[in-house]
């Protein structure tokens, strides 16, 4: 009689302090469940609210935003959500830091990729669709991801290039701005008439409209070379025309010299031989 006795009193203290665990905890889990869905809720609200918001202005810093700031203020709330049911925060938050140091000296390389793109995106130097030469290529600006920039070549290559290096090294944008400078140089004979050949230049520019007026042109004696007069011609246009009308401005420009007499020199090299007795 005493071991039944003695095995319902164990029995009912097991009771009651389950019950006791229940009315303490019950209400702290509760709070903490109802405040993890609320704060879901917002924080899903919130980065929808920022991706209507910076959707149009520039996608790829958008989606890069989003996705961090959703992860940072999720991370906070379980944090927050594991405090209120007594979990201790402080261990918690410690091996997340000892977990963070590892990764972060078992990936140093593209932790700095990462930073990079993070700078990137910031400072913008350069926008998708931006022609820019860097690393040693030359191309259009295809794709800007967190690690790495993709670039399309003029002759169809695509190069993968990782944006620590962009971020770290010099770099030209050739699509900063809407018009550039095209810098020719033609040369004339000694013998020719240098008003005539500038005039040629000049009628030529202003009867191509991708030649703006302003600025106006330049066209001035570049210098004396070893077999011709090196004028300098120069020219602005926008962006985009600045090739096509550099390769026209190079035919144009030997037709209308050679229907006007005025020649073109190359190097030439006078040999005199002379016969020994």
């Amino acid at each position: 009689m005493d071991e039944l006795f003695g095995a319902n009193g164990r029995a009912s203290e097991w009771v009651d302090q389950g019950i006791a665990m229940v009315m303490t905890y019950a209400p702290k889990v509760l709070l903490a469940i109802i405040t993890l869905v609320i704060g879901l809720w917002l924080i899903n609200r919130f980065v929808n609210v920022l991706d209507a918001k910076l959707g149009k202005k520039d996608p790829t810093l958008n989606k890069f935003l989003c996705g961090l700031i959703s992860a940072i203020l999720k991370i906070l709330l379980l944090i927050s959500v594991a405090s209120m049911v007594g979990i201790a925060t402080t261990s918690f938050v410690a091996i997340i830091g000892a977990a963070g140091l590892a990764v972060g000296l078992a990936l140093q390389g593209s932790l700095a990729n990462f930073a990079g793109g993070v700078l990137i995106l910031i400072f913008k130097p350069f926008k998708v669709g931006d022609a820019i030469e860097a690393q040693g290529y030359l191309g259009s600006v295809r794709e800007i991801s967190i690690l790495y920039t993709i670039i399309d070549t003029f002759d169809n290559r695509r190069i993968v290039i990782p944006n620590g290096s962009l971020s770290n090294a010099s770099l030209t944008n050739l699509s900063a701005y809407e018009t550039r400078r095209c810098d020719m140089k033609f040369g004339i004979g000694y013998g020719d008439d240098i008003d005539k050949a500038k005039a040629i230049c000049k009628r030529l520019i202003e009867e191509d409209e991708r030649a703006l007026k302003d600025p106006a042109p330049l066209i001035v004696v570049g210098g004396l070379g070893d077999s011709s007069v090196d004028l300098t011609v120069r020219a602005w246009t926008k962006s985009g025309d600045l090739w096509p009308f550099y390769w026209d401005m190079q035919e144009r420009v030997k037709k209308a010299f050679d229907a006007e007499g005025i020649s073109i020199p190359f190097p030439q090299r006078d040999v005199h031989m002379y016969k020994a007795d």
